[in-house]
């Protein structure tokens, strides 16, 4: 049996266990989910996305080890639910009063809205009356299909497909790609492929907020249940489910049509002449070659000559100090800036206090090459006096616009610093590093298997380099 096999039931017992205490005895937390950037999906680095995030923490919360089935379609999820092939779905499922029928849901982590979407250039509907009959698609087994079958009375000119083969991000690309005509999403799934489908646009608002939830077998043991209650109860207090939603949705609150689409231009027009540089970086420094490239694009669009008032030059933007210090005189040169800014930024990495963890190390080292490790540490200062915590990007980035503000800079060692571009730096290159791995994943964006080298490098010596920047205390 199925259930047997993940702990689920004992028979021949005289006093069953609770499933929690199953679960601990086994060593081992069975969750159902779907393939979705919402969800769970397997990223350049393993199992990511913010539903594996949460349940992997619930996970080591409980001192077992996650193990992660995908469901075929949605259609499934609750079933296998209902059946007890998992112990529960984190799945990104809407709470429904329907499902409650079958289910038992936690309380909400996350709300969203079902959002219409059409492509750009196409007529823009504002109502359902404005969409005939076949032109609308929707998963199957969705709240969406719910929803629609809920108000077809309303609309008796409505007709629409509902599709059990595909992803709701599968689903937005026909959108795009002009294979149908509507559709409907989630919103944070349609804010998260509007930066892959800049084209996407949406049409009105469904419904109104809506909750996402754990779903959780229905019977007499609430055991397991109640402990995902207080689990949630727990990381909404002490601030870890915030940084797990600004992991992957803080980034992308304002969608920028005009500069999306500019990249993706860019991308195919200018990267492939400085691939095989960014991967050389990549691999003396450990540094994804697509993070590196994100970075050159946000500080010169990918070009050379590319020159800032305050002197700093090439794809990287080095200053001559910073250029000459990483072992490089000809900062114009594509290769010298894009090994040498590769070098600088895994300096900032190692300079970082090591109990500082990724990705928020990542994003902190990315703000102190703009503006430089000191005004960094100042910012995290400032986050710790305010009560926050000054080891997380989703508190510090909040602060370093008060580097800008006279009560608040006037107390820091190294005084005024424009903290709102720094914040808009780190968050414009970590879109451009969602879209540079979702296009390599999908196309044939690759560096060359074999790179040869102009000239030899040393490896990465970490000493303390930077703008002329001092090592700074870590922030206690």
């Amino acid at each position: 049996m199925i259930a047997a096999a993940v702990g689920l039931t004992l028979t021949g017992c005289a006093e069953t266990p609770s499933t929690l205490e199953q679960v601990k005895s086994q060593g081992e937390l069975v969750i159902v989910t779907r393939n979705s950037p919402t969800t769970y999906y397997e990223g350049p680095f393993g199992p990511t996305g913010p539903e594996y995030d949460l349940a992997n923490l619930f996970a080591k919360h409980l001192g077992v080890t996650l193990q992660v089935k995908t469901a075929a379609s949605l259609n499934d999820i609750i079933p296998m639910v209902a059946q007890r092939e998992a112990h529960f779905a984190a799945a990104g499922l809407t709470v429904t009063n329907e499902r409650k029928k079958r289910i038992r849901f936690t309380s909400a982590y996350q709300s969203i809205s079902q959002q219409v979407v059409y492509r750009s250039g196409d007529t823009r509907p504002t109502t359902l009356h404005d969409i005939e009959g076949g032109e609308m698609e929707v998963i199957a087994g969705s709240s969406h299909a719910a929803r629609l079958r809920k108000v077809s009375m309303q609309y008796p000119a409505l007709n629409w497909s509902e599709n059990s083969d595909i992803g709701s991000d599968e689903l937005l690309s026909k959108v795009w790609n002009k294979e149908t005509r509507f559709a409907i999403a989630d919103s944070n799934e349609v804010l998260l492929n509007q930066h892959f489908y800049p084209e996407l646009r949406v049409a009105f608002d469904l419904t109104g907020p809506q909750k996402l939830a754990w779903a959780f077998p229905m019977g007499d043991d609430y055991s397991l249940y109640l402990e995902a209650q207080q689990f949630f109860s727990k990381i909404k207090k002490n601030g870890q489910l915030d940084q797990i939603m600004e992991r992957y949705y803080g980034h992308i609150q304002d969608f920028d049509y005009v500069g999306t689409r500019k990249f993706m231009r860019h991308i195919d027009k200018r990267l492939p002449r400085f691939i095989e540089h960014f991967n050389d970086a990549s691999e003396q420094n450990n540094i994804d070659w697509r993070l590196l490239a994100a970075v050159g694009y946000q500080e010169s669009h990918w070009n050379p000559r590319a020159i800032s008032p305050t002197g700093v030059r090439g794809i990287m933007m080095l200053t001559r100090a910073t250029a000459a210090d990483m072992g490089y005189t000809n900062r114009i040169e594509p290769r010298n800036s894009i090994l040498g800014g590769g070098r600088y930024l895994a300096q900032l990495i190692k300079r970082l206090p090591k109990r500082i963890q990724d990705p928020d190390r990542t994003w902190f080292a990315l703000a102190a090459y703009n503006i430089g490790m000191g005004h960094l540490h100042d910012a995290r200062i400032i986050t710790e006096k305010r009560g926050g915590n000054p080891d997380k990007w989703i508190d510090v980035k909040d602060s370093l616009p008060l580097l800008m503000k006279k009560r608040w800079y006037k107390e820091t060692k190294y005084g005024y610093a424009r903290g709102n571009e720094a914040l808009r730096y780190v968050e414009n290159i970590r879109n451009y590093y969602d879209i540079l791995v979702w296009r390599s994943e999908n196309s044939k964006l690759q560096p060359p298997l074999k790179v040869t080298q102009a000239e030899p490098v040393q490896q990465v010596k970490h000493s303390v380099i930077g703008h002329g920047i001092k090592a700074m205390p870590a922030v206690m």
